[in-house]
């Protein structure tokens, strides 16, 4: 298995030749392709939405979490909420860029906190498609990045990268500092890494993955220069940050695993997660969301084999590794696993690479079929029980 940072443009264990920087044109195709796929997703969202005789602009910029950081803005991180089993909830569980974001948004605009989050998320999500283009484009060319990116627009729970959620910022910062680490851009690369762990808990396997590629990188060459050490600085200064004042602020320098306790989160390895799914394989309708979670969940793991098998570079294993840790192994909110491993991107190279060897016109039509799917999916989902 190859391991190394290099571009392969033809089959995923093919040698690594280099692979030039694409024109600002091809970028553009991918974020087109993005764009217009998650149109089709707002577009089914505002029709579902009327004839269910609900607001769409509120179900994605007041509601859940778009709630809670619009209350960060608002006031500060001094919010919590007793639920009705007695536990106590703090707002110290979200990560402070994008309520940063949107506070200054608001500051320079008439916008309030969720329109603000839902601007963020508008531009957030074209960057994202176009760092999963250059990724893809680095790796396998042209026709892989624009799949990848499409195919990200279209996974079912797509519709969580036009809402006023983290999730859009996050895989944004996390594609074009895993870029950035393909590309030996080892400052870059711990900057952008350094800001991804101010937006998500989850912002650690950004760091990670460039340690892994600097560790590399450092092997091949037997040198170690001053940048690479600066970017493998940086990268986990953000996340480490928020969670050193989260425990400052309560007073044990675990505070932020109290927090995420209270919250029902927690890492027990899966065995949480492996009960909820046995509990509801059995009885109508709650079988279809056992079904769906285990068929999800072998689908990611059989992509993520795929991704071992066919050498993708160390740096993006270690970091999809580690987001579908945290996303399968966690204790609490097992309705969002799928919603957790929307940043983890690197799961549908192999899918879009499998695509881009077909005929153009059979692989437009699977992305059709799917962005239609999740199209109605999203739609039917916020209008529904939605994304906890």
């Amino acid at each position: 298995m190859s391991v190394g940072l290099g571009p392969t443009r033809r089959g995923e264990g093919a040698t690594r030749t280099p692979v030039a920087v694409p024109g600002a044109r091809r970028a553009w195709s991918a974020v087109g392709a993005f764009a217009a796929i998650r149109t089709l997703g707002l577009l089914a969202l505002a029709l579902w939405s009327r004839a269910d005789g609900k607001d769409a602009h509120a179900l994605l910029s007041a509601r859940w979490d778009s709630l809670w950081y619009a209350r960060v803005v608002e006031s500060g991180y001094d919010f919590t909420l007793t639920a009705p089993d007695g536990r106590v909830l703090s707002d110290l569980a979200f990560f402070p860029l994008l309520p940063w974001l949107e506070r200054a948004l608001a500051a320079v605009s008439p916008l309030g906190p969720g329109d603000a989050g839902l601007l963020v998320s508008g531009i957030a999500g074209p960057l994202a498609a176009w760092g999963l283009y250059l990724t893809g484009h680095h790796l396998h060319g042209h026709r892989a990045g624009l799949l990848l990116a499409a195919l990200w627009a279209a996974v079912p729970v797509g519709i969580v990268q036009s809402m006023a959620y983290s999730e859009a910022l996050f895989t944004a910062l996390a594609a074009w500092a895993l870029y950035a680490v393909l590309r030996r851009r080892w400052v870059e690369a711990g900057l952008l890494a350094s800001l991804a762990g101010l937006t998500r808990p989850v912002g650690l396997a950004v760091a990670a993955a460039l340690w892994a590629g600097a560790v590399g990188e450092a092997r091949r060459t037997h040198r170690v220069d001053a940048r690479m050490l600066a970017g493998a600085v940086l990268a986990p200064l953000g996340a480490a940050g928020y969670v050193l004042w989260v425990g400052a602020r309560r007073g044990s320098v675990f505070g932020y695993l109290d927090v995420q306790a209270e919250w029902g989160n927690g890492f027990d390895g899966g065995l949480a997660y492996g009960t909820f799914i046995v509990d509801h394989l059995g009885g109508w309708p709650v079988v279809l969301a056992g079904l769906g979670l285990t068929a999800g969940t072998a689908l990611a793991l059989w992509a993520y084999a795929r991704c071992v098998r066919g050498g993708q570079p160390l740096p993006l294993l270690v970091y999809t590794g580690i987001v579908m840790a945290l996303a399968l192994c966690s204790s609490g909110y097992f309705g969002s696993k799928p919603r957790l491993l929307l940043p983890a991107f690197p799961l549908l190279l192999p899918v879009a690479l499998a695509l881009s060897r077909m005929r153009t016109a059979r692989a437009v039509a699977v992305v059709a079929a799917l962005s239609l799917a999740s199209a109605v999916y999203g739609a039917s989902w916020l209008n529904g029980s939605g994304p906890p």
